[in-house]
């Protein structure tokens, strides 16, 4: 069996790995082996719908050295008005090219595509089956923790029966080569962000919305687009929404009634407004994806699915007849599978986890910038406190707290603070710093409406998290 010695192993290249990687090459003198079952970098994007697109500006995302997209402001379609959203195939290219081109050439990084880490440092090849023994004399890193599930690699949790036509959204753009399959009637299986893409593009692509029924097992609150925008351009709907987010946070009596201050202060979105969502993924969406979405009118919501038969739909509240030339199309997926919390530093292991959920390279640059700068497991821990990533929405008040229990921490020490200051994956902290300069009374008011609203909103979180 083949040796290898390394400072670091990196489980899994997808974006959380190669962000961790990046910042660890530009904070220390350290090897890094990085291991990953697919065939190049990009970890779930290589499983991803072809016309999957980022949720968030392409600014937020990747790593710290290399810029994803050129910066530029969208001009037509649903995302008009707003930066960039990086495709499935640009970021795989992006990622990539951090590989090729920032990484590798270092030459000190190994990676290690097709190999599978069957624990303790012992990786075996996929195609070969030859195993290597991987000698790690600082760290494991566990990039993979976070259970991303995507629609081609899950596994429906109800039952198929025979004649039944399922396919995922990776097959819909592939239709055309069926044409005698064509179906006359699309059933979209799922309530999150993969389901409402899949919409989207079926109506973009000239589908009837009266051909396309939505089994929506629970709504979701989504976050609206254009209050999660980069740069001093938006600075009242980016900082002035998480303004008007603290000060809700601080007077809410539930989290119903906490969600229901974000939507009128048009930082959160739902799809139809008579009904109370129960979900929480943090997906992000535009206004006009969300017009799209409400010309639905056939909306099923009798629960999840229990099986899908020839002539039936199985449901946890009823049944329903199957329209003839139905396609159903399995959205079910979750975007991230439930993972109990657990410390980011645990003696000879790493596990990246959600700190500022939910920007998951920044965190685990973040991660890595703690572990090259600070001293002691004890110390490291208290600036990476591991917050929930939420599924009800009753979940939230949590991770808010979560996020800013870790914001105070990061700012109160100086080096950290400042590494932040200058990471372009960090959402806020240029846009703050440049309107505090700036001395404009707008802006520096919005500012002391968050400095008024963060202790209450603190206490109240408190409060909310235990209900």
């Amino acid at each position: 069996m083949e040796t290898i010695e390394t400072d670091y192993l990196i489980i899994g290249a997808g974006a959380v790995g190669l962000a961790f990687a990046d910042t660890m090459l530009a904070e220390s003198d350290a090897s890094i082996t990085i291991v990953d079952r697919h065939g190049k970098p990009g970890g779930h994007w290589n499983d991803a719908y072809g016309f999957v697109a980022l949720h968030q500006p392409s600014e937020f995302y990747g790593v710290p050295s290399l810029p994803l997209g050129s910066g530029q402001i969208d001009r037509d379609g649903f995302n008009a008005g707003m930066h960039e959203l990086a495709s499935g195939t640009e970021v795989l290219h992006y990622l990539d090219r951090v590989m090729r081109r920032r990484l590798l050439p270092s030459g000190r990084v190994r990676y290690l595509p097709m190999t599978d880490h069957c624990g303790d440092g012992q990786v075996t090849s996929l195609l070969t089956g030859a195993e290597t023994r991987v000698d790690v004399r600082r760290r494991i890193v566990d990039a993979t923790y976070y259970g991303v599930s995507v629609p081609s690699t899950h596994v429906p949790k109800f039952r198929i029966g025979d004649g039944v036509r399922l396919v995922t959204p990776n097959a819909l753009p592939h239709l055309w080569k069926t044409p005698d399959l064509r179906p006359s009637q699309f059933t979209i299986v799922g309530a999150g962000k993969t389901a409402m893409d899949s919409i989207v593009w079926l109506i973009a692509n000239d589908v009837p919305p009266e051909a396309i029924r939505w089994i929506v097992p629970r709504d979701s609150w989504l976050l609206n687009r254009r209050c999660v925008q980069p740069g001093d351009d938006y600075f009242f709907d980016t900082i002035g929404g998480f303004a008007a987010q603290a000060e809700a946070a601080a007077v809410a009596h539930d989290a119903h009634d906490l969600f229901e201050r974000f939507e009128a202060a048009g930082v959160a979105i739902r799809v139809d407004c008579t009904i109370q969502p129960q979900m929480y993924h943090y997906a992000i969406i535009s206004e006009g994806e969300i017009e799209q979405l409400r010309r639905i009118s056939d909306v099923v919501r009798l629960g999840r699915v229990e099986a899908l038969e020839a002539d039936r739909i199985i449901l946890q509240q009823g049944v329903l007849p199957v329209l003839p030339g139905t396609l159903f199309v399995d959205c079910s997926a979750s975007a991230a599978l439930p993972r109990p919390i657990v410390p980011v530093f645990q003696d000879n292991r790493i596990v990246l986890q959600m700190l500022r959920t939910p920007l998951v390279t920044f965190n685990a640059a973040l991660v890595a910038w703690v572990e090259a700068n600070v001293d002691g497991d004890a110390a490291r821990n208290a600036l990476c406190t591991p917050s929930v990533f939420p599924d009800r929405i009753e979940d939230f008040p949590a991770a808010f707290l979560g996020n800013m229990i870790n914001q105070v921490a990061w700012d109160q020490n100086p080096a950290l603070k400042a590494w932040i200051g200058d990471c372009r994956l960090d959402a806020a902290a240029r846009v703050v710093t440049a309107a505090i300069a700036s001395g404009d009374p707008a802006k520096l008011s919005v500012l002391g409406r968050i400095g008024q609203a963060m202790m209450p909103a603190a206490a109240n979180l408190q409060r909310l998290a235990r209900r």
